[in-house]
């Protein structure tokens, strides 16, 4: 199957939840709790704009479907949609900072097609371009295989708080890039 990567554009929104919805929900239901997965998606899992405004936002498309989508960010903000609380848009300095992988879903029924790696690998070329030689992320518990083979490596899992009542839990990681 061919497919296209292109830019993210304001226009994808809906498409764009709607894929995050589907994947979480389908995709993450081996690792997480569907209480966890549906809190997730109020605020952990979302679209962020400031990556659309950015233009460091992607999507796979395949006869005009939106099947991935995934982003790298010179900003603060680690992760998380536009409905996150914990939100810093400050730029990031290259120099002494690591560029954020932000927000990888995958269509369920597009998986292991190489889409999540073809994005990973545009954003990590765009980061290293920028000036960027050290990559982070925050990896759902459903996306460390990928990020690993990769060659991120693992931090120590960590329990977010995604309500006043539910934890999900994520895992840091790391790669160093050459330019």
């Amino acid at each position: 199957m061919i497919y296209q990567i292109r830019k993210a554009a304001h226009t994808d929104e809906s498409s764009l939840e709607r894929l995050i919805a589907r994947s979480a929900r389908v995709l993450g239901a081996r690792d997480y709790r569907p209480e966890q997965i549906e809190a997730a998606l109020l605020g952990a899992f979302g679209v962020d704009t400031q990556l659309i405004d950015d233009g460091s936002y992607f999507v796979a498309e395949l006869d005009g479907q939106i099947v991935g989508s995934g982003g790298w960010s010179r900003r603060r903000t680690l992760f998380g949609g536009d409905a996150a609380a914990e939100r810093d848009a400050d730029e990031l300095d290259p120099r002494a900072d690591s560029a954020k992988i932000r927000a990888f879903f995958v269509d369920p029924n597009h998986v292991r097609r190489g889409i999540a790696r073809a994005l990973l690998e545009r954003c990590e070329t765009e980061a290293c371009a920028y000036g960027f030689r050290r990559l982070e992320l925050m990896s759902t518990l459903t996306g460390i295989p990928l990020y690993r083979a990769l060659g991120y490596q693992s931090g120590q899992m960590v329990r977010y708080p995604v309500d006043a009542r539910v934890t999900i839990e994520f895992v840091p990681m790391r790669k160093e890039i050459a330019p």
